[in-house]
């Protein structure tokens, strides 16, 4: 499996297992769905039985990276993301108002606050009154978070 991920992903994902894992072994859905969900997967509950069923109930680290291996490939975050705001662009213009956006970031789902859009905001160099190109602005937020953060 580490032909899959970098050095540094592997280093997170053992942490984060060991974390969860007593005595070096993922024995319950819980624990399964808490270690994903901490290191940024959002699998559905079928997927987590299924993955949890196909390695007969209990997962060791070697199992943990197979998973994280399938689930990655497919949870296509970016993808998805693009197509909510496609669904909402009725003009086709590939373009969102900063404060709709804002909007969005701070109203909807897993809500941020100020500071975090404000954040977002800055890296992604959108200005408070200006129109933002949705898919450059997805591939900014999609992308993984630097290791000196």
């Amino acid at each position: 499996m580490a032909r899959y991920f970098r050095e540094q992903d592997i280093d997170e994902f053992r942490e984060c297992f060991y974390l969860f894992a007593r005595n070096g072994q993922i024995r319950t859905l819980d624990e399964l769905t808490v270690t994903m969900r901490s290191l940024g997967m959002s699998p559905t509950i079928a997927e987590l039985k299924k993955y949890f069923k196909d390695k007969g109930g209990q997962l060791a680290f070697s199992d943990f990276l197979d998973i994280m291996h399938a689930h990655s490939k497919v949870e296509k975050l970016p993808t998805e993301v693009l197509a909510a705001f496609r669904a909402n662009d009725p003009k086709k213009s590939g373009l969102i108002s900063a404060k709709d956006l804002r909007h969005i970031l701070l109203n909807w789902g897993e809500k941020l606050s100020v500071k975090e859009v404000d954040h977002i905001f800055h890296e992604a160099n959108v200005g408070p009154n200006g129109q933002v190109r949705y898919e450059d602005f997805v591939k900014i937020a999609c992308a993984p978070v630097p290791d000196y953060y």
